[in-house]
């Protein structure tokens, strides 16, 4: 059989992988993204990147890909990026396509998480299951019957986007990563010689990275900021409840990487907000591919494209 590739592009890094068959990864490129370029230089780095794996393992028989923005799916142009500026419009798969001499299927990086997730990870005993990232920005994506469910273009499952007031907060600009890391820097301004602002003060523009270390330390401060974050994700959740009641709802991202302190508060704070008949609501869980999600997916849309072989041929 021959090799698939699975390609990750994402606000902070670019990955791509090389399988026989998902999930086994046998081989790895990983870059750090370079945000001062824009979406040309994003996809410089890309480019020389797989240029250098076609040296190095030859040309594929299909590659899969997850892209952090909504995209047209079936067309494989991008509809934007909130992230980084320069992709809106452009055909990402028929540019691929040109390079590896292979077929290309691209989808959001959220709704190849939870492929990924749901046949090869933490939902893989769940149906239906919603699966939300907590990254540079918030995404999420619904598997049903071991299907992404896609919505009408350009969207699906954008739970990052979902109102939490009427003044514009969104699930997304209180709950990512970079949203955590503004709010333990507002924190640290105020209390410098505070135990928090200490630990998180060695992760400079990272700052969520030190949170992990003063729960350890039962720092009420940092459960306070803990709390108020799964909260938010909690209330921005319940709506995902009450519309789609997935069985379970796997929690990833960098900011997953808190690991069970999150999952417990998110899974206290969401049963009081749902409806008493769907209490204690879906089991929260962690996700287990962690970094090789959205790879890992992508190889399971690499596969599940060659499958069909008229479709493959008609899109190479």
């Amino acid at each position: 059989m021959m090799q698939i590739l699975g390609i990750e592009i994402g606000g902070t890094k670019l990955q791509i992988v090389v399988a026989d068959r998902p999930p086994t990864i046998l081989k790895r490129w990983r870059i750090h993204v370079d945000r001062t370029g824009g979406a040309n230089g994003i996809r410089h780095q890309l480019e020389s990147c797989l240029k250098e794996c076609l040296r190095s393992e030859g040309r594929p028989a299909a590659v899969g890909l997850g892209f952090g923005g909504p995209v047209n799916w079936q067309e494989g142009a991008i509809a934007c990026s909130h992230q980084i500026e320069g992709w809106s419009g452009f055909p990402l798969r028929q540019w691929i396509q040109e390079i590896v001499t292979a077929p290309v299927f691209v989808d959001n990086d959220a709704n190849v998480a939870a492929l990924g997730e749901a046949i090869h990870g933490a939902g893989r005993s769940f149906n239906p299951v919603f699966y939300v990232t907590l990254g540079s920005g918030v995404g999420g994506g619904l598997v049903v019957n071991r299907e992404i469910y896609h919505g009408a273009f350009p969207g699906e499952s954008e739970i990052g986007h979902i109102r939490l007031n009427r003044n514009a907060d969104t699930v997304e600009s209180r709950c990512s990563g970079w949203a955590m890391d503004r709010k333990l820097r507002k924190f640290c301004e105020t209390h410098r010689d505070s135990r928090l602002a200490a630990l998180v003060s060695s992760f400079p523009g990272a700052e969520a990275k030190g949170l992990s270390a003063a729960l350890a330390e039962q720092n009420a401060d940092a459960q306070r900021l803990l709390t108020e974050t799964a909260e938010d994700l909690a209330f921005g959740l319940s709506h995902v409840v009450h519309l789609m009641h997935p069985a379970v709802i796997i929690l990833g991202g960098g900011l997953s990487l808190i690991g069970e302190p999150l999952r417990h508060a998110v899974q206290t704070a969401i049963g009081p907000m749902i409806m008493e008949v769907f209490r204690p609501g879906p089991t929260i869980k962690m996700a287990e591919l962690n970094e090789d999600m959205v790879p890992v997916g992508a190889l399971e849309l690499a596969s599940r494209g060659l499958q069909s072989v008229p479709m493959a041929r008609s899109s190479s």
